[in-house]
C-alpha cells in the first residue's frame, strides 16, 4: 500500500477526462502537489492509504474553476458605476477613480478580496489584466492560488504606473523575469484593446511575448463601437487588424470576441486562438451576444470569464456556466445549444488549454496538479439529483462550495479559508470604501 497525503472520496467524481462520464463513489489520490491516481473508492482503497481522508455523503468533486478574464483589482471599483454604455463607464468613471487610486497598496489589497471571493466560489486560478502585477502575484503566492498576470499596456500614461508608454514594457519585461518558473505564478503581456494599444504597441507586446514564451491576452471585438473604431483608424475589423500584425496565434487569448464575421471565426479556429467568453459582462453592459455556438462548432477552445467586478458585479464562475447555457440556447432558439458538460468543460479544461495550462490543470488526471473543488450537495436546491453535470452548471451556488484545495494544498476547508483572514480582508474593503467614496 502506498501511503498518500490526501484521498478524497465523493459520490460524484467528474475528471472531466475521456467521455466525460461520472464515476460513482469515486476517490482521488493526492500527493504533494499532485495527482497520483483517480478512480473508484474501492479500488483507490486497495492501492492507497493516507492519514487525510476528505470524506462525506452528498458530496461531488470536480476541477478547480478557471476565470479566463479578469481584472482582479477592479473588485473595489463594484457597483460603483451601473447601469451604463461600456464607453461612458469607462471614460467618465473607471480611468478617472483608477487615475485617483491606482497604486500597488490597492492592487494589493483589492486583489485579497477578489481570491477570497473566488476561492471561496471554487475557481482556482484567474488570467487577470491589470497593472502592478508584481502586488497581485506577491498576494497570490502568501495565498496559494494560481493566476495567469496580465501586464497592462495602453497607448498613454499612467499616473503613477508608466511615466511613458516605454514603461510599460519595462514594467511588463521586469513583471515576467520575476515570475517566470513559478509554481502559481504565470506572467503574461496584456495590451488592452484595438482602441487603446496602436499597431507599434501590439507589435512590442507580441515581440515580448514570443522573446519569452508568455502569453498574450488583449479584449478584441467586444463592442460595435470597438469595430468602427478600429475600421475607421485602420480600415480593418479588430481581428483583421490581429491578424495583419501576426498576433493571431496559440498563445493569443482573446476576450469576449462579441462582434465577429463567420469568416473571422474560421480564422480564429485555424489561428488557434483561445476565447474567454464573458456573458454576464457582455449583457450588463449591452455589448451584444457573442457566436459561441458557431466558434465552438468551429473548433474554438473557449473559456469563461467574469471580467472584472465593476462590470458583472460578481467573480462567480458557476454563475457564468448557468447564465451562458441559458442564454445561448435562447438566442440560438435550440435548447441543445451549450449543454451543461459543455459549459463545465468551458470552465475547467477548456480554460486551461487556452492558457496554455492544459498540461497542469484543468482535469482530474494522475500526473496534473491537485486542484480540486469538493461541493455539498446536501442542499434543498440541489435535491433530487438525476444528472449532476445538469446541478452544478444550473442549480449550483458559490456557497455549496465547501473545500477547495490548490496545488495539493486545502485554501477552503468546511467554507472557511485557510490561509486569508476574511475578517481583514473585509475591513480593508470598507475603508477603502470610504476612500473611494469620498
Amino acid at each position: 500500500m502506498q501511503n498518500v497525503d490526501y484521498i478524497i472520496r465523493a459520490d460524484f467524481l467528474l475528471t472531466m477526462e475521456g467521455d466525460l462520464s461520472v464515476i460513482k463513489d469515486g476517490a482521488v489520490a493526492v500527493t504533494g502537489s499532485d495527482i497520483i491516481d483517480t478512480g473508484t473508492f474501492s479500488d483507490i482503497s486497495k492501492q492507497y492509504t493516507s492519514e487525510n481522508l476528505l470524506s462525506g455523503k452528498n458530496k461531488a468533486v470536480f476541477p478547480g474553476l478557471i476565470n479566463t478574464h479578469t481584472h482582479a483589482a477592479m473588485v473595489y471599483f463594484r457597483g460603483l458605476a451601473d447601469d451604463l454604455p461600456l464607453m461612458d463607464w469607462l471614460q467618465n468613471h473607471i480611468w478617472p477613480a483608477e487615475g485617483k487610486w491606482m497604486s500597488e497598496e490597492f492592487v494589493g489589497d483589492a486583489v485579497e478580496l477578489a481570491c477570497l471571493e473566488m476561492l471561496k466560489a471554487g475557481v482556482t486560478t484567474y488570467t487577470d489584466m491589470y497593472f502592478f502585477q508584481n502586488a497581485a502575484g506577491k498576494k497570490l503566492e502568501k495565498i496559494g492560488m494560481r493566476g495567469v498576470l496580465g501586464a497592462g499596456v495602453i497607448d498613454f500614461p499612467f499616473t503613477g504606473y508608466a511615466a511613458s508608454v516605454e514603461d510599460y514594457f519595462t514594467n511588463a519585461e521586469r513583471h515576467i523575469n520575476n515570475w517566470k518558473g513559478s509554481e502559481l505564478v504565470y506572467p503574461c503581456i496584456a495590451p488592452h484593446a484595438t482602441y487603446t494599444c496602436g499597431p507599434d504597441n501590439y507589435k512590442r507586446s507580441n515581440d515580448i511575448s514570443e522573446k519569452y514564451n508568455v502569453p498574450i491576452h488583449t479584449h478584441l471585438a467586444e463592442t460595435q463601437f470597438e469595430v468602427g473604431e478600429c475600421q475607421r483608424r485602420y480600415g480593418k475589423t479588430p481581428v483583421e487588424y490581429l491578424e495583419g500584425m501576426g498576433l493571431l496565434s496559440e498563445r493569443l487569448s482573446a476576450a469576449h470576441c462579441v462582434w465577429l464575421t463567420d469568416n473571422e471565426i474560421e480564422l480564429l479556429a485555424r489561428r488557434k486562438v483561445g476565447v474567454a467568453h464573458c456573458i454576464e459582462s457582455n449583457l450588463k453592459l449591452a455589448s451584444g451576444f457573442a457566436p459561441v455556438a458557431k466558434m465552438l462548432k468551429a473548433g474554438i477552445k473557449i473559456g469563461l470569464g467574469t471580467d472584472g467586478a465593476a462590470s458583472n458585479n460578481d467573480l462567480s464562475i458557476l454563475g457564468e456556466m448557468s447564465t451562458a447555457a441559458k442564454v445561448h440556447k435562447a438566442v440560438s432558439g435550440d435548447p441543445t445549444v451549450l449543454d451543461s458538460k459543455t459549459a463545465l468543460l468551458m470552465a475547467t479544461r477548456y480554460g486551461a488549454e487556452i492558457l496554455g495550462l492544459g498540461d497542469k490543470i484543468g482535469s482530474i488526471k494522475p500526473g496534473k496538479r491537485a486542484d480540486l473543488v469538493i461541493a455539498d450537495l446536501d442542499q434543498p436546491h440541489l435535491l433530487p439529483i438525476y444528472d449532476i453535470y445538469s446541478h452544478i452548471t444550473y442549480c449550483m451556488r458559490p456557497s455549496d462550495i465547501e473545500t477547495v484545495m490548490v496545488n495539493g494544498k486545502i485554501l477552503v476547508e468546511n467554507g472557511k479559508p485557510t490561509t486569508m483572514d476574511e475578517a481583514e480582508i473585509m475591513d480593508k474593503a470598507r475603508v477603502w470604501q470610504e476612500k473611494i467614496k469620498s
